[in-house]
């Protein structure tokens, strides 16, 4: 049979506990703790009896036996959860023995709440103990609770040496790879840690990440690469393991093997480019040319989806205008100007590689470039000697064809010489007013043409007459002739010199013609330019950092008046000037009243710029280049370059830079215009939509903008429902007011370059300058995401209102120099209504885009 636990008899339990009461009170504490010994024996669980025994057992001096009854008696107070007993029977405990590292573990425990230092103290005594009896396991509990409360370097160091020493890699690791990042924080070497976290564990991959990092930044790659290089062949693919793998890779060299990371990474997000195109370098750099052209041409194409292909251009001449020319980026070059209609820089790649061939002769090469740099420009100086460099070099056929090309042009100016007589000046000025025309309109191929007929009716005009001279800047043509050097121009007597300038260098035809190719380019893009703050503000930066001066500064003032408009462009290592002593300086440079450029040598000894003397030495300036800005006869503002070292302004740079000043005015008017044209356009007083009446003009105005600079336009027509039946249904009322917020909130958050209309009752027309068919569709969602609380009134109980979605007719514009700006308004706007007729009839929500695949006949 089973053993039957003897039950204590609770009565009998009662009489000795009650019989140890009366020995106390006899004095008899010795027969009284015997009792109570015995009823600790029946009744474990009593420790009423345990607490008196242990006070008998010390004034016994059994002190041994009073730290075994305080020791069990701790361990029950702590399981019943009775922390503050617990924590007075601890403390007995210590004053009368040495309680073991689970006790001091346990009474720790009860102090992180209430006393954090003391409870640390606790477990570094635990430890101790732990430390003499070797136990390594115990010594990690505690020092997982001393971490807890103290999450220090020195901490962490303490946990990931024992978890090495225990086995345990994986703790150890994560142990190391924190003590790194304390180290790192408190600006220290994490290097170190990581190395070890490593050893303990190589598969982590943040751990590698970090240590790869960490080689990386003391310079050694290789082995950077080989750790890493074990996490991508483990399959591992994240993006920062990838990213720093492509970096490891580029640092050592290994281009074609970072390339396609790096591509990833791009394809992931496109803000990378940069990273891309220095890729591209340093592939040209490490003379890797086809492989540098391949991930161009990849790039290219990836940019031209995007409709980002004119950045893309302008990015590759960057990073080529700084390396040695090869053959293969050369040719990519030229590609990409020929398909961009940039004539100039095309013709300029062209020359290059004619330079490049000859060099490694490659003669029938270099003649197929000369050739075709003919054939777009063929006055360019120095084509003589290029075709005598080709002399017995190449087929005699193909000599004699690249030299009828520059025949030709030579036999047309002879052959117009007889007919110069009959000429009159009315002829010149119609043809030069043409010109002028098609320039201001980014018309460049047929201004060129006018020009060319010039250059054969007046030949050498250009040389008396100074308008015709900067008409043969703007439009980035340089007039040449056969049998003699072109005299000295009128021009240049016509620029005063308030302060003796010194002798200008002898002029380099190739920096000539690519500042005639940048007045062209910067043109298009101030007349881009909305307000007349980023007017100035392009002017400067593109003028100051094409000439690399120290400062450019724009300032508008009427004469005698504050200044309006101040804008600065500071060169490398250049401070911003006080705005105090720029002004005073560019004050100055009108107040001399001059109509034509100022060329000052010595600034800071310029009688003419005394009063401005302490303003340009606070500047530093020591070279100055001033351009009056003048609107007709009147004075408007100032242009100025400030050089901080003494500086010679060559002639074609005074030029040049005047005619640059000249479209200034120009975009400035076009973008005062504009402003005043939206401003007049009468505007709804509640909703802030302009009126219906002024839509077709400044359509009109938009489209010839377009045409101007070669930009796309599209037409938005987007109708909030059936105007009578809405009426009908809810009130004019509020149909008026919602429509009012829809306005609003349309006026408040469409750019600064699109025009809002309010069509008819429920319709509302936006002109979308700048944006073709695909801006325009995210446009569209931009749009209904904004208005998606407006609702108009709930009805019949309803908890909600009925929300005022739109239909709406998309068309882009075609946009094309030979067609008239009026058909293009007209074909638009017929296009815009058909696909907003076409979206209410697929329903109620639906956005229609008609495409101008026949619109190009309708407009013809």
């Amino acid at each position: 049979m089973p053993e039957i636990t003897k039950r204590p008899d609770r009565a009998e339990l009662a009489k000795r506990i009650e019989r140890a009461e009366k020995l106390l009170q006899k004095g008899k504490a010795a027969e009284a703790l015997e009792e109570y010994l015995v009823a600790l024996r029946d009744d474990p669980e009593n420790d009423t009896a345990r607490q008196l025994a242990a006070d008998l057992c010390l004034s016994q001096n059994r002190t041994l036996d009073a730290v075994n009854l305080l020791g069990e008696l701790f361990e029950r107070q702590v399981n019943g959860g009775d922390a503050t007993r617990a924590s007075l029977t601890y403390k007995k405990l210590a004053r009368h023995g040495s309680p073991t590292w689970e006790q001091k573990f346990r009474f720790g425990q009860l102090l992180e709440g209430s006393n954090k230092k003391l409870a640390v103290g606790t477990y570094e005594s635990a430890l101790s103990d732990l430390a003499k009896l070797e136990n390594k396991k115990g010594a990690m509990e505690v020092l997982a609770r001393v971490v807890a409360l103290e999450p220090v370097q020195a901490n962490f160091l303490r946990v990931a040496e024992l978890s090495s020493e225990l086995g345990d890699s994986k703790a150890a690791a994560g142990a190391f790879k924190r003590v790194a990042q304390l180290a790192a924080t408190a600006g220290g070497d994490p290097a170190q840690w990581y190395e070890r976290a490593y050893e303990e564990d190589s598969s982590d991959e943040d751990i590698t990440l970090a240590y790869g990092k960490s080689l990386l930044g003391q310079g050694q790659v290789g082995a950077a690469i080989f750790i890493l290089e074990a996490q991508v062949n483990a399959g591992k693919n994240s993006p920062q393991l990838r990213e720093i793998y492509a970096e490891a890779l580029l640092a050592a060299g290994r281009y074609a093997e970072a390339e396609p990371l790096v591509w990833q990474l791009f394809e992931q997000n496109p803000n990378r480019m940069p990273q891309v195109t220095a890729l591209i370098g340093q592939l040209a750099d490490a003379d890797q040319d086809e492989a540098a052209v391949s991930l161009a041409r990849k790039l290219g194409q990836f940019q031209a989806k995007k409709g980002e292909r004119r950045q893309f251009v302008a990015v590759m001449q960057e990073v080529t205008a700084a390396r040695k020319a090869s053959p293969e980026m050369l040719e990519f070059l030229g590609e990409l100007f020929n398909a961009s209609n940039r004539e100039g820089d095309y013709c300029q790649t062209l020359l290059k590689l004619f330079d490049v061939y000859c060099g490694t002769g490659d003669f029938a090469k270099a003649a197929e470039c000369l050739d075709r740099a003919a054939e777009v420009d063929p006055y360019e100086p120095g084509h003589k000697k290029r075709l005598e460099m080709l002399n017995g070099k190449v087929d005699d056929s193909k000599f004699k064809a690249i030299a009828a090309r520059f025949t030709q042009s030579n036999t047309a100016v002879e052959s117009s010489q007889t007919q110069e007589a009959t000429l009159g000046a009315s002829t010149l000025q119609d043809l030069m007013l043409q010109a002028e025309i098609l320039v201001q309109y980014g018309m460049r191929n047929k201004a060129v043409e006018r020009l060319q007929r010039i250059q054969e009716l007046f030949p050498r005009e250009e040389e008396r007459n100074e308008d015709l001279q900067r008409l043969y800047l703007a439009a980035g043509m340089t007039p040449s002739y056969a049998g003699s050097t072109p005299l000295p121009t009128a021009a240049a007597a016509g620029v005063p010199a308030p302060a003796v300038a010194a002798a200008a260098p002898a002029p380099d035809p190739a920096a000539e013609m690519r500042n005639v190719t940048r007045v062209a380019e910067i043109t298009r893009k101030l007349y881009h330019q909305a307000t007349a703050p980023a007017v100035l503000t392009t002017a400067v930066n593109e003028i100051g950092g094409h000439w690399e001066i120290s400062r450019c500064v724009a300032l508008m003032r009427t004469p005698g008046s504050p200044p309006t408009a101040v804008q600065e462009f500071c060169g490398r290592g250049v401070k911003a000037g006080s705005s105090g002593a720029i002004k005073e300086v560019l004050c100055a440079l009108q107040d001399m009243g001059s109509t034509e450029p100022i060329i000052i040598a010595d600034a800071q000894k310029s009688p003419e710029l005394k009063t401005a003397h302490k303003s340009l030495a606070e500047l530093g300036t020591s070279a100055i280049l001033a351009l009056p800005l003048s609107n007709g006869e009147d004075s408007v503002g100032v242009l100025a370059l400030l050089h901080n070292k003494p500086r010679t302004w060559p002639h074609t740079d005074a030029v040049v830079l005047k005619t640059l000043a000249d479209q200034m005015v120009i975009a400035l008017n076009n973008a005062g215009l504009r402003r005043l044209v939206k401003n007049l356009s009468v505007t709804e007083e509640k909703s802030g939509l302009l009126k219906r009446g002024s839509y077709l003009d400044l359509l009109l105005a938009e489209s010839k903008r377009a045409v101007q600079n070669a930009a796309a336009l599209s037409v938005l027509l987007m109708q909030f429902g059936r105007s009578a039946a809405l009426v009908k249904e809810y009130g004019e009322a509020a149909v008026e007011g919602a429509m009012e917020k829809i306005g609003q909130q349309f006026a408040a958050n469409i750019r600064t370059n699109d025009l809002a209309f309010r069509y008819d009752t429920t319709t509302i027309a936006i002109i979308l300058g700048d944006t073709a068919e695909k801006e325009a569709m995210m446009a569209v969602e931009k749009l209904r995401k904004i208005i998606a609380g407006v609702q108009l009134p709930a009805k019949d109980g309803a908890a909600k209102g009925h929300a005022m979605e739109f239909s709406a007719g998309l068309a882009e514009a075609v946009v094309k120099e030979s067609y008239d700006p009026v058909d293009i308004v007209t074909e638009v706007i017929n296009r815009a209504e058909h696909a907003l007729h076409t979206s209410l009839g697929q329903g109620h929500g639906k956005i229609v885009a008609l495409g101008a695949a026949r619109a190009a006949g309708a407009v013809a």
